[in-house]
């Protein structure tokens, strides 16, 4: 199917005069300027191109509409003085910001949807973590050095075993890294963000069942990789088809969801873990089936949900976009609003990307500046979901407490118990997200993370006697859940969904989860291994450095995108990486040094970013942080 708005757009071509005053370079904006591009027209010639656009999309009769939205979409913090507006419409305007979680219903149940998505994903995950304790021995493949309980006969496959066990519970992320995820691409131009939730869901539905049902290693390995080709194409639309429904203000929090119901899911699938202790060699069986139980409400639930506006207005189809609109906003003013103000980013995103085939956007990923730096981005956040050591966590847990001597039933407690933690300290992120912004609680949680891995690793030196030696490494495993949940937990999909423009969103997402579930797999398949070689201590401390690493890489390469529109979000990439890197060195380093290591009150930090007082929500939040120098070199260019 064609891509009729990109088709139109591309041959559409708005002179400078009739812009804003000053264009924005949106692969070089060395200023760093956030534009409005409906800022600088004349009202005759904003509602002359309104009017326009009505007759073209055949719109017309919601012109009168559609021009009340579009001088708001113009000047969002002075609606007030737009003539033409009634006293419900000013009161709803004004009601959006001082009371922005007051959305639609049919917004809140598309979310709850996607949680339901996202649950199906955790426990998706959590299964294996249960069965890791018995379906090894049920297919002959015991992963202990000795084939008896009295540690006398050698088991001469332990180092074939501990890798095939490995490789078993890396199926699903070696599916959805090399299939599932590129799968989203063409699933979602053919059939829309529903279309492909329900073809994920029911990939969700029938592997889990299969994997119950296995009789041989091999056939639950098969069984496992037909689960990772829903997983993967899942987790690269949901987050984007929340994204895109979400107003700005608010978007953090609601599309975080995906990582709290997530650790929802987790949570669940650590409880069917320990609900089935008991029933002997069906256990494992319970444990890996009992992940179909989210993905009915969700392929059922998902015909209910109205399509992503941005995926219609995409495809040319503006009076369905409207419409979906209407279900999601408060008042068809809001969704007047929205409908103009997002096809207008677009036609500025047409004129620098145009149109492209699936090839050619990947391609695209790393040859196009403002593209390739969200490319990087979205890469970094990604990779640090696994660097910082959370799945080792949740694919191995109980195997990690039963090397720290608890029993089966002991290791499944203390399994609970991670789930449990990394669920309810999700929840403060529905809040900081948004306020704190998506960096910030990044550079908070990752140096916590790293002292509490570490101090774990050593607690595996208290003698094994000790009733502290069990209690203390779940102790700092639990508290390291804590500080990951609310930070690296939610941030990478929620920044993830966002970063890309609309003409490159799915192939980006796809990317940004391919190389999170890729490594998911390079680290399931090597943990076991590397437990056995480098013992607890040495695996956690080498998780704790990988920690750090992964701070300085968000630290220079991870800009803030918090409170900005999608559409907005083209002037943030499109500032160059390296005057991004400069302003975190010269700028925002010795800033935090002063004010927080030698507490001094009266330091200031020069912001990055220019907001254009026309843009929305410029004077609702606070304007984020960052501006540099107005020289840039070339090479910075």
């Amino acid at each position: 199917m064609a891509d009729t708005f990109i088709e139109k757009a591309t041959a559409e071509h708005i002179d400078a005069d009739e812009r804003a005053s000053e264009d924005v370079n949106l692969n070089s904006n060395v200023e760093a300027k956030i534009k409005n591009p409906l800022a600088g027209l004349s009202k005759s010639l904003l509602l002359a191109q309104v009017e326009d656009f009505a007759k073209e999309k055949n719109m017309v009769d919601k012109v009168d509409l559609l021009k009340k939205g579009a001088l708001v979409a113009q000047n969002p913090s002075e609606f007030e003085t737009i003539e033409g507006l009634s006293d419900d419409e000013r009161s709803a305007l004004l009601r959006e910001v001082t009371h922005k979680w007051h959305q639609p219903t049919t917004l809140y149940f598309t979310v709850i949807l996607c949680s339901i998505g996202a649950a199906v994903q955790g426990w998706d995950q959590t299964g294996s973590n249960g069965a890791n304790l018995s379906f090894p021995v049920a297919f002959g493949i015991p992963d202990s050095k000795y084939l008896d309980d009295a540690k006398t006969i050698p088991n001469p496959d332990y180092e074939k075993n501990l890798w095939l066990v490995g490789v078993i519970n890396a199926a699903p992320y070696i599916a959805s890294a090399f299939l599932g995820c590129w799968l989203s691409d063409p699933l979602n131009n053919w059939f829309g963000r529903r279309g492909t939730i329900f073809f994920s869901a029911i990939f969700c539905l029938l592997p889990v069942i299969g994997s119950a049902v296995a009789q041989t290693w091999q056939e639950l390995f098969v069984t496992r990789l037909l689960l990772g080709i829903g997983m993967g194409s899942k987790a690269s639309t949901i987050p984007i088809y929340a994204a895109e429904n979400v107003p700005a203000l608010i978007r953090g929090g609601l599309v975080m969801s995906w990582q709290m119901w997530t650790a929802f899911g987790i949570f669940l699938g650590f409880c069917a873990n320990l609900a089935v202790y008991n029933t002997g060699d069906i256990a494992w069986r319970l444990q890996l089936g009992s992940a179909f139980i989210p993905a009915v409400p969700l392929v059922v639930g998902i015909y209910f949900c109205p399509e992503s506006p941005r995926w219609l207005m995409k495809k040319g189809r503006y009076s369905e976009a409207f419409k979906s609109l209407c279900r999601l906003r408060n008042t068809p003013l809001q969704a007047a609003r929205d409908l103009y103000y997002v096809h207008a980013q677009l036609l500025v995103e047409a004129d620098i990307i145009g149109k492209s085939n699936y090839v050619t956007r990947f391609i695209e990923l790393f040859t196009i500046p403002r593209v390739r730096r969200a490319t990087l981005a979205s890469f970094v956040v990604m990779l640090a979901q696994q660097m910082c050591g959370i799945n080792i966590m949740a694919f191995y847990s109980s195997t990690i407490f039963s090397l720290a001597g608890g029993t089966n039933l002991t290791s499944l407690l203390a399994s609970f118990g991670f789930g449990l933690v990394n669920f309810v300290f999700a929840f403060p992120a529905i809040w900081t997200i948004d306020t704190f912004g998506r960096r910030n609680l990044l550079l908070f949680t990752f140096p916590q993370m790293a002292w509490t891995l570490l101090a774990g690793g050593f607690c595996f030196y208290i003698p094994e006697s000790s009733r502290a030696h069990l209690g203390m490494i779940a102790f700092f495993i639990f508290l390291f859940a804590a500080f990951y949940s609310p930070g690296e937990g939610p941030v990478p999909f929620t920044y993830s969904a966002e970063v890309f423009p609309l003409t490159h969103r799915e192939v980006g997402m796809a990317w940004a989860v391919a190389t999170c579930l890729g490594w998911a797999a390079v680290l399931s398949i090597t943990f076991p291994r590397m437990l056995a070689v480098m013992t607890p201590t040495g695996a956690f401390g080498f998780y704790a450095a990988l920690n750090v690493t992964a701070l300085v890489m968000i630290f220079l390469w991870v800009p803030e995108t918090k409170q900005r529109t999608l559409e907005e979000l083209d002037y943030v990439f499109a500032v160059p990486t390296r005057k991004h890197m400069h302003y975190q060195v010269t700028k925002a380093l010795p800033y935090f040094v002063k004010r927080w290591v030698l507490r001094q009150k009266n330091a200031t930090l020069e912001p990055l970013y220019h907001f254009d007082e026309h843009v929305a929500g410029a004077t609702v939040a606070p304007a984020v942080t960052l501006r540099g120098n107005s020289k840039v070199s070339e090479d910075e260019k």
